[in-house]
């Protein structure tokens, strides 16, 4: 097993279709907490949402993409760029 980040950040002016799906999201999420280390909403300059940060354990890459893939904000396009990139954690625990 290896760390991940994932990070996806939304598109602009897309807070209303963020709400509209966040209970289908929290929901997909709950689903997969074994693979979900830490996870939350990244914030814009005004405390606002502004897109998703998660660091997951998974086999490879393409569970991550899967993961994401299935997301219900990837499947209503709430995101503009989503970015994969390994993870080493050096201090603290995840």
């Amino acid at each position: 097993m290896a760390l991940f980040v994932l990070a996806c950040f939304d598109k602009p002016d897309a807070l209303d279709l963020r709400m509209a799906t966040r209970e289908a999201h929290l929901a997909y999420a709950g689903k997969h907490r074994a693979m979900i280390k830490v996870a939350g909403p990244m914030l814009d300059d005004a405390d606002g949402m502004a897109g998703s940060l998660f660091i997951l354990e998974a086999e490879d890459r393409a569970q991550v993409e899967a993961f994401n893939a299935a997301d219900p904000y990837q499947l209503a396009g709430l995101f503009g760029q989503v970015e994969i990139r390994g993870f080493r954690a050096s201090i603290g625990q995840v």
